[in-house]
């Protein structure tokens, strides 16, 4: 417990410093905001390989002074597609569906007061957003009042402000089966930090349905329906947290009886972070969060063989071309990206991961500043949009949508 503390509070003190270096405002900057295709490694002032900056919406567009989460909506009725942005005051939706004229549409505010720390996902057509901000809550949204707005931006209201607990990291949905699980709550609350168990399959009644605690405080996680190559977990819902010092798998198909089925240690750990399966569920890529800053690694990569659940093992080690820390990172297809915070997203081609054989094909570097060890630039990346669309959220310069090059 006292270690976890401790690197805690160096996570914040890193955090705070950077802050200060970031102090500038984005006019200040010179930062772009008009659609830029990459040419000859650079999108106007952005160093970029592969992918061309559609649009970009600074922070003082929304009234805000930090960004962080990102997610996206595609509208099933009107196939119009929005980025949900996490800014320190709340959380912001854009039209990005013609980016010549992304239109901000209005923002959530926080349920409480302002936080540097906030995360959103989406679920039958609603957002759901947690922050650290003290007694926050999980706000529910029905994104389809998007669709109604005749005078943007607006300032909307939380459908549902769910108040079973206060302060939280991350949320992670598992849409199969609708239930949310909210994580890196207070570390003495009834699931130690672990996560607690939320029914949200009619969105507009969310219902606790109990939590997992045996494995303490969890900072992020995935939730599956497995149906990977472990035959002996087919069909089941798999917990796969990243708790700070170890990687945890957990069955929680039962949620008043969730079962641990292993935990993974791995060479240097510092803050173990976030990750995410390949498709095939057989690999699972995880970033350790103060690796780069504490042991001067390269952007590290660490790649898991899970196709025995009981017992997964270390299979690879990926470094990037920088220093710059890896944060948060998503698997769609043959690609991995990778929010690398001062080098932008990064964009791995994992076709030959069985082979060990991972390579860079693409990345578009947001802070183009430097590429320190250091917690500016890219928090997260949204890379899911069927228009091939990419949206990124950028701390200090806001939301950026970007595609591949033709």
């Amino acid at each position: 417990m006292k270690r976890t503390i401790l690197i805690f509070g160096l996570i914040f003190f890193i955090w705070s410093c950077s802050k200060k270096d970031s102090s500038k405002d984005e006019e200040n900057l010179g930062l772009e905001t008009e659609s830029k295709p990459c040419v000859n490694g650079m999108a106007g002032i952005y160093p970029c390989n592969g992918y061309d900056l559609l649009a970009r919406l600074p922070l003082s567009d929304f009234n805000a002074t930090k960004g962080n989460d990102i997610w996206g909506w595609t509208d099933p009725e009107t196939a119009k597609e929005y980025a949900i942005f996490g800014v320190d005051n709340g959380v912001v939706f854009v039209d990005i569906t013609d980016t010549e004229n992304a239109q901000y549409i209005g923002k959530l505010p926080t349920a409480t007061t302002a936080s540097t720390w906030r995360d959103v996902k989406v679920y039958k057509n609603y957002t759901f957003v947690v922050s650290e901000a003290e007694n926050h809550g999980m706000q529910i949204f029905d994104l389809t009042k998007l669709r109604s707005v005749t005078n943007a931006p607006e300032t909307f209201e939380a459908d549902v402000h769910y108040k079973g607990f206060g302060n939280a990291h991350n949320i992670v949905i598992n849409e199969d089966v609708g239930y949310a699980y909210v994580v890196g709550t207070q570390r003495d609350d009834a699931f130690l930090g672990g996560a607690h168990f939320i029914n949200i399959q009619d969105p507009m009644n969310p219902i606790a349905t109990g939590g997992y605690a045996a494995s303490g405080y969890t900072h992020d996680a995935q939730v599956v329906t497995y149906m990977g190559p472990d035959t002996d977990y087919t069909g089941k819902e798999i917990f796969i947290g990243a708790n700070e010092n170890q990687v945890v798998v957990a069955d929680v198909t039962d949620k008043l009886n969730p079962v641990e089925i292993s935990t993974v240690l791995y060479p240097n750990i510092e803050y173990t972070h976030q990750g995410w399966f390949t498709e095939n569920q057989k690999y699972f890529l995880l970033g350790d969060e103060l690796d780069e800053t504490k042991l001067g690694f390269k952007s590290r990569t660490l790649v898991f063989d899970f196709t025995d659940l009981d017992n997964p093992v270390l299979f690879h080690t990926y470094l990037g071309e920088s220093s710059a820390i890896d944060h948060n990172g998503y698997v769609k297809g043959d690609l991995f990206f990778l929010a690398n915070y001062t080098a932008g997203i990064r964009v791995l081609d994992i076709s030959g991961i069985n082979t060990k054989a991972i390579k860079e094909v693409g990345f578009f570097d947001t802070y183009p500043a430097h590429n320190n060890a250091d917690f500016n630039g890219v928090w997260s990346v949204y890379p899911y949009f069927n228009s091939g669309k990419i949206v990124i959220g950028d701390i200090n310069s806001g939301l950026f949508v970007v595609k591949k090059s033709d």
